[in-house]
């Protein structure tokens, strides 16, 4: 059974294998807790950010057709030769913490900065670390206090 909240889940599909079970962790959660999710894939982790900000934006023009109550963030982030990887994860980061703040909005930041693939694996699998459904249950938290205090995002 799922109430009336709604969560997007905006994922980078740059490591497939690993964003699957980021998504996957962070689905099983949103349905144990009845809530209902659309998901919207960008090409990097970069991209997330503007992606949740545009529809914050749909939402608050009207323009769009679905009213979110909360966004959970997931990629990922490798070291890789040059130092290009902690600028993406840098900018990705303060950028979702900016929107997360001024916009006063309900988000799991699910997106994972390692050094290798196979951290990555570890973190994103499901029966690992699980970090996609530990996103997913900081969103569920913060929809909860938003509620609390009376800043339901509808």
């Amino acid at each position: 059974m799922t109430d009336e909240r709604r969560v997007l889940i905006v994922e980078s599909r740059y490591y497939e294998d690993i964003a699957d079970q980021l998504a996957k962790g962070a689905i099983q959660v949103l349905d144990a807790a009845g809530i209902a999710h659309d998901r919207l894939a960008v090409p990097g982790v970069f991209e997330i950010p503007a992606a949740i900000r545009f529809a914050l934006r749909s939402m608050e023009t009207h323009a769009a057709t679905t009213d979110y109550d909360g966004f959970v963030a997931l990629g990922t982030v490798i070291r890789g030769e040059t130092d290009h990887h902690a600028h993406i994860a840098r900018e990705a980061t303060r950028a979702l913490m900016d929107i997360a703040v001024d916009k006063a909005v309900a988000l799991g930041f699910g997106v994972l900065t390692c050094d290798t693939e196979k951290q990555a694996r570890v973190r994103a699998a499901v029966d690992g670390k699980n970090k996609g459904g530990e996103a997913a249950r900081a969103c569920l938290r913060m929809m909860e206090l938003r509620k609390t205090l009376r800043l339901a995002q509808r």
